[in-house]
């Protein structure tokens, strides 16, 4: 078995060790860093955190933040399996789907350990595209159409990552429905829900037959907590999650569950600073990609943490991504999502820096004006 270069991830590397330094970091796909003392200062017990005993937690999970969760979800806490990140949910699910013949759904561009981790287990991936002359909306039919007796599972991201769009409240129940009434695995990947820019949507945690992935990296803000979780009603899948998580990773770190419960119960204050810090930075970008419309165009995001303009000259973004890099500013090219003339933007994992990025990405771009002309 052989998995790809991951592109992003050595891509995104450069942030730790770049010379010259990286300054501003435009390109991760996460949100507002928190510290552990901001954390824990939510609850203010650090006592009763250092009193934590160091064993192995349940392999589904504590019950505390399985508890919490479900909480959140609307759920049965015996229908929550904590995860080590939304990551180990996925590569549970694509193994699980791995028999011969067998095929599944999914978006793309999408997050790019999908295909790959799906293909390196021997499954077809058959691929939805999102467009960005269609604002990068989820076509219905093309998804129905991709379907058949050898389908294991179609999975949707909402809001997605790189694009920022998002799945109508409709949308994902004629899926679902359409998934169910096939014997289709219905798998909706929501790590950056609840953070939306328009009106307020619903996580498929409602939906009968939905398999739902969450995680503390993106909506939460808390990557190295490494804690993801998945929602499965169906006591047949879990038990297979459940044992296959137990010869993957056996169980997560105690004190990385307590602190993932300590953030579910106060979700609101973590989840209200990054949708002010996200919609502040979105208006900066408005004004950005207003003024530089001649050369970089983009679908303003509806939900997530990041966007993925493109050149209007439809020239590879690598070199231009490289040249920005030189200048202190970090984001993803293209190509990382198999789309070479997009670049990911993220607007919220540099905080209230965010500004000062923009100004030097602003300064940039008139210098590469006459290049970026040219190719137009």
């Amino acid at each position: 078995m052989r998995l790809p270069p991951f592109l992003l991830d050595q891509w995104l590397e450069q942030k730790f060790s770049a010379d010259p330094p990286i300054e501003f970091d435009l390109g991760s796909s996460t949100g507002p860093i928190w510290t552990l003392r901001e954390l824990v200062s939510l609850d203010g017990d650090v006592e009763e955190l250092l009193d934590t005993q160091l064993f192995y937690t349940p392999p589904a999970g504590s019950a505390e933040l399985r508890e919490e969760l479900a909480r959140m979800e609307g759920v049965e806490p015996e229908h929550v399996l904590v995860m080590t990140g939304a990551a180990e949910a996925l590569l549970i699910l694509f193994h699980l789907a791995a028999e011969p013949g067998a095929n599944v759904v999914l978006p793309s561009p999408g997050f790019p350990t999908n295909e790959a981790v799906a293909q390196s287990l021997g499954l077809e991936v058959r691929r939805y595209m999102l467009r960005a002359a269609d604002s990068f909306r989820v076509d219905m039919d093309e998804i129905r159409s991709l379907v058949d007796d050898a389908t294991k599972l179609v999975l949707v991201n909402s809001p997605h990552n790189p694009t920022g769009a998002v799945l109508s409240e409709p949308d994902m129940e004629e899926l679902h429905d359409f998934c169910a009434g096939r014997g289709v695995q219905f798998v909706s990947d929501e790590v950056y829900h609840p953070i939306y820019h328009g009106p307020a949507l619903r996580s498929a945690a409602r939906l009968p037959h939905a398999t739902v992935l969450g995680d503390f990296s993106k909506a939460f803000c808390l990557s190295g907590l490494r804690i993801g979780w998945m929602i499965e009603r169906d006591a047949g899948r879990r038990k297979q999650c459940l044992n296959a998580r137990s010869y993957f990773t056996v169980s997560g770190t105690v004190l990385g569950e307590r602190l993932a419960a300590l953030a579910t119960r106060h979700r609101e204050v973590i989840y209200d600073r990054a949708r002010r810090i996200a919609q502040t930075n979105l208006g900066l970008l408005d004004g950005l990609f207003s003024e530089h419309s001649d050369w970089l165009h983009w679908v303003r995001p509806a939900g997530g943490m990041t966007a993925f303009p493109w050149l209007a000259s439809g020239i590879d973004a690598r070199e231009f991504c490289q040249s920005l890099a030189r200048h202190g500013v970090l984001m993803a090219p293209g190509d990382c999502f198999g789309m070479p003339a997009h670049f990911r933007l993220g607007f919220a994992a540099s905080g209230e820096r965010f500004d000062r990025g923009i100004e030097r990405f602003a300064a940039f771009l008139r210098t590469m004006a006459p290049r970026l002309t040219q190719h137009a």
